[in-house]
């Protein structure tokens, strides 16, 4: 079996309506006459991934591969914050059994995105620490607004990235530079992204970053699906391996992680000054 073969087994077929019908989706699809599907994460006040919303995202993923979607741009309907990342509350004082449905969500996520055989922008309009980094970065081309922050900031929080976000940054900007940011939990300014390459562009507003969205998409997705496919892969598929042949493993870390006694504390006092603010 091949790989992308592979990675379209993992989770379930639905319809995409079931998260893009109504005002208060957490998801919302728009699918242009040529194919191009604007997936907008509509979770406010910061889009932060619960695992309903990254249920959401996942099915959103499978239906547009399913339906042969012929270019996908990732944005948000917030006005300053792309994606606050991976939702504390579900890491904070869980039950394993939750924790472990939490994670595996994320990876189902992940894998969809990353072995997309459809080419990808994010379109980065506001803020995107952590998990909003890592959904940026799993896309194949990034353009970002002024004066907003993006990165791998867990260490500040007593968080360890896993292996597979840090492969992700590595990828991108390479490796030195990938670990200075990760031991320092630094996030880059939108003129440092740029200049570190883990943006692409920097564009004046969200409409702005739409149209070169459509630009990167106009081209890419002329290209044969099945050789433009079989050359993302290649590039793609260690990092995709790893994590696909080592997902118990890496569930069984991040339980292990989250649920020790420093870590509770760290989060537990994280919360309560994002109640003070």
């Amino acid at each position: 079996m091949s790989f992308l073969k592979h990675c379209s087994r993992i989770g379930l077929r639905s319809s995409i309506r079931s998260f893009s019908a109504g005002s208060d989706a957490l998801v919302d699809v728009k699918t242009d006459n040529k194919g191009i599907a604007t997936v907008t994460m509509n979770r406010p006040p910061v889009n932060s991934l619960n695992f309903h919303h990254l249920e959401a995202l996942h099915q959103t993923f499978l239906s547009l591969e399913r339906d042969r979607c012929r270019g996908m741009i990732l944005t948000s309907s917030s006005p300053t914050v792309f994606s606050a990342g991976l939702d504390i509350l579900e890491m904070y004082q869980p039950t394993i059994d939750k924790a472990r449905q939490f994670w595996r969500m994320l990876q189902d996520t992940w894998i969809k995105l990353y072995s997309s055989p459809y080419p990808t922008v994010a379109v980065i309009n506001g803020h995107s620490p952590a998990g909003g980094c890592l959904l940026a970065l799993s896309c194949e081309y990034r353009v970002i607004v002024p004066k907003v922050t993006i990165g791998l900031n867990e260490t500040q929080l007593g968080i360890v990235a896993p292996q597979w976000f840090q492969d992700c940054l590595k990828n991108v900007i390479g490796v030195r530079k990938a670990e200075v940011a990760l031991t320092s939990g630094h996030m880059f300014t939108s003129d440092e992204a740029l200049n570190v390459g883990l943006v692409d562009e920097i564009v004046n507003d969200k409409e702005a970053g739409l149209v070169a969205a459509g630009k990167f998409l106009a081209v890419h997705s002329k290209i044969p699906v099945l050789a433009r496919t079989s050359v993302k892969l290649g590039f793609r598929k260690d990092t995709l391996s790893r994590l696909v042949n080592g997902r118990e493993v890496d569930t069984k870390l991040f339980i292990e992680f989250i649920t020790h006694p420093k870590v509770q504390e760290g989060l537990g006092k994280y919360l309560e000054s994002l109640k003070k603010k």
